[in-house]
């Protein structure tokens, strides 16, 4: 396409603003990268019990996953088989059987047609041979993700040792479920917002209760691990902290981390072993819905988790909010040309070189 920066000189530039702006390159990530990477479709805790289900949308194909009589989780493109009318809506319980509204087409909740109204009458009609289409789906930590590519390698290949590390950070993570969330739309292509997320360059500028009540920001680094960005930090004030703290609970107890799995998801901990998530569902060329979500055992309240949501609403994301949308203006001010990325070979909070291995993400991610 002709888009990525070549310097002589050896420095590296950031990519051409045609990446955030273009909606011909926002198309063909929803044909090509969305629908051959791990995106995230729900928690488990969305469908406890046989027969339950929930819908939802991935570059704008309409999904459901369902959990069978053998309690795995299934998940199906939300489509009948007969006359193509969508067979479920929202959440719910199919009870025994997945019926379509329509002709009242029915499925055995693993997929398998089981009969249609009159199809006995069709000569040579095989229900045998029907059947919903089936989706690639991972249970990781709880979390449900979705390959729409039937040949995609397992998520371990893809994040090697992110599940291993996450049940040692929050030993409890199994029993986790959703608390509260918090949504907000960006007006910014979902890149711009990944890659604020991806780098803490601009933390002791912009997030002073990050950067001064959680981590030391002298300590702060971002590595790859697979397709994965690992952050790792030392934490601090931890006597000082809103929220009281067993360091003695385990090794982690005193840790921040994040692990962000490309594309579009990332699990992050606070000291506490306190676990919140990133998810990044782009609607258009220049909008980006995010949700955080916060979670505790068997999803109880929680006056501690509140008030960290209610602080990071009116911090870290309401001033993330303002420094996404500008930087999408810029993107479009025939002004700028590709700026050098700041990349120090040792790494660490004042490098982008995070975005680099980011970028190349990205411009693969156009390939595909």
């Amino acid at each position: 396409m002709g888009l990525i920066e070549t310097c002589d000189d050896g420095v590296v530039r950031t990519l051409d603003p045609a990446y955030y702006t273009s909606d011909a390159i926002y198309q063909q990530e929803c044909a090509g990268l969305f629908m051959r990477t791990w995106q995230y479709a729900g928690h488990a805790s969305q469908a406890p019990n046989p027969g339950d289900y929930f819908t939802f949308e991935i570059a704008g194909q309409q999904l459901f996953c369902i959990r069978d009589d053998q309690g795995q989780l299934n998940t199906f493109y939300n489509v009948c088989q007969h006359r193509a009318h969508e067979l479920v809506q929202g959440s719910g319980n199919c009870r025994k059987l997945i019926v379509c509204p329509y002709h009242a087409w029915s499925y055995h909740l693993d997929g398998q047609f089981f009969k249609g109204p009159n199809t006995d009458s069709v000569p040579g009609f095989s229900g045998e041979a029907i059947s919903l289409s089936k989706v690639r789906t991972e249970v990781f930590c709880s979390f449900v993700f979705v390959n729409l590519d039937d040949a995609a390698a397992p998520m371990e290949a893809w994040y090697p040792a992110a599940e291993h590390e996450l049940h040692a950070y929050v030993p409890d993570i199994d029993s986790l479920e959703p608390l509260e969330w918090t949504q907000v739309l960006e007006k910014c292509n979902w890149k711009v917002s990944v890659e604020n997320y991806s780098e803490c360059y601009h933390c002791r500028i912009n997030h002073k209760t990050f950067a001064t009540g959680v981590i030391k920001p002298e300590t702060y680094d971002i590595q790859p691990q697979g397709y994965c960005l690992r952050h790792t930090t030392e934490c601090q004030n931890l006597d000082q902290m809103s929220y009281s703290i067993d360091l003695d609970a385990n090794a982690h107890a005193g840790d921040y981390s994040s692990w962000f799995l490309w594309p579009t998801f990332s699990f992050q901990v606070y000291p506490g072993n306190v676990l919140n998530t990133y998810h990044w569902q782009p609607t258009d060329v220049e909008a980006v819905q995010v949700t955080r979500g916060w979670y505790t055992v068997d999803g109880k309240p929680s006056d501690l988790i509140h008030e960290l949501v209610v602080q990071d609403r009116e911090t870290t994301v309401e001033e993330d909010i303002h420094l996404v949308e500008s930087q999408q203006r810029g993107f479009k001010n025939r002004g700028y040309r590709p700026g050098p990325l700041v990349i120090d070979p040792a790494g660490g909070v004042n490098s982008e070189h995070s975005i680099q291995v980011l970028q190349q993400w990205m411009r693969d991610g156009c390939a595909l």
